[in-house]
């Protein structure tokens, strides 16, 4: 492993690990929290890259909050009123932070939301396509795990040079991969599908390459927009109509991932 990533707040800015703890529905702390809007439904980078400006930091229950321009908040997460919310069209009940989290985040990002937690990560199924019955995830677009291949990002970037585009080199951060692996080939990940992969002491399946959004368009520092990496996955990666970097993964019991931790394929 070259870098290991969490995101508390779904959307929301990187913490980077030296290890992670691996729960049955993603990394410890790994997109607990959701901005979600008036309505309850759950907001991201796709309509509001402005959230890339939030910087949260989880230790358990207690999440940090940091924004340019904003004094530090720490409010802590607990059990209590559940309200109806909605990630993507799929419907859900999580807890409400409290008015004070929602009133800096509100602040932060001039629009009225609320911090919703996802008290219980047994909640939420994977896709029943991809994963056993008791298969869960936390508030991630689909998965538990995301992991991306450095050696690809370097093939994609080459391509982006050969094509003329003023975008490149584009960094690791606009795929937003909890797990970056480095010293195998480039699309070596495509051959992990259908099987298990041991990380650390966990062992988990790979079940299939990630479609990316508009997401990975936006720098992840500042929030501007352009156009890569999309026009070249479609280019080089379209699949099904998937623009594909990196590959999902599923553990089958928890365990703890370190950095540089090696990726053995098994039979």
């Amino acid at each position: 492993m070259t870098s290991l990533h969490t995101y508390p707040i779904k959307g929301c800015y990187r913490v980077d690990h030296r290890e992670l703890s691996i729960e049955p529905w993603g990394p410890a702390g790994d997109r607990r929290w959701m901005i979600v809007d008036d309505g309850g439904t759950m907001l991201t980078q796709r309509e509001l890259p402005d959230l890339v400006r939030i910087k949260p930091e989880a230790d358990g229950p207690v999440l940090r909050l940091r924004a340019d321009g904003h004094a530090v908040l720490t409010v802590t997460s607990a059990p209590g009123e559940l309200v109806d919310a909605k990630v993507f069209s799929d419907p859900i009940q999580a807890s409400p932070v409290g008015p004070e989290a929602d009133a800096w985040l509100s602040a932060a990002l001039g629009r009225p939301v609320r911090l919703l937690w996802l008290d219980d990560p047994t909640r939420r199924p994977v896709q029943p396509e991809w994963s056993r019955a008791t298969d869960r995830v936390s508030l991630a677009d689909e998965f538990p795990v995301l992991v991306t291949n450095t050696a690809s990002l370097a093939w994609l970037n080459d391509a982006l040079v050969e094509a003329g585009s003023p975008e490149g080199p584009l960094p690791m951060t606009r795929f937003r991969p909890n797990i970056v692996v480095e010293g195998a080939a480039p699309w070596a990940e495509d051959e992990w599908l259908g099987r298990r992969v041991r990380i650390g002491d966990t062992e988990f399946r790979a079940v299939k390459g990630h479609g990316r959004c508009v997401v990975t368009t936006t720098d992840q520092d500042t929030g501007t927009r352009g156009h890569e990496p999309l026009r070249i996955l479609a280019r080089h990666r379209n699949v099904d109509r998937s623009l594909l970097f990196g590959v999902v993964l599923i553990p089958d019991a928890p365990g703890t991932v370190p950095l540089n931790a090696p990726l053995t394929l098994l039979p």
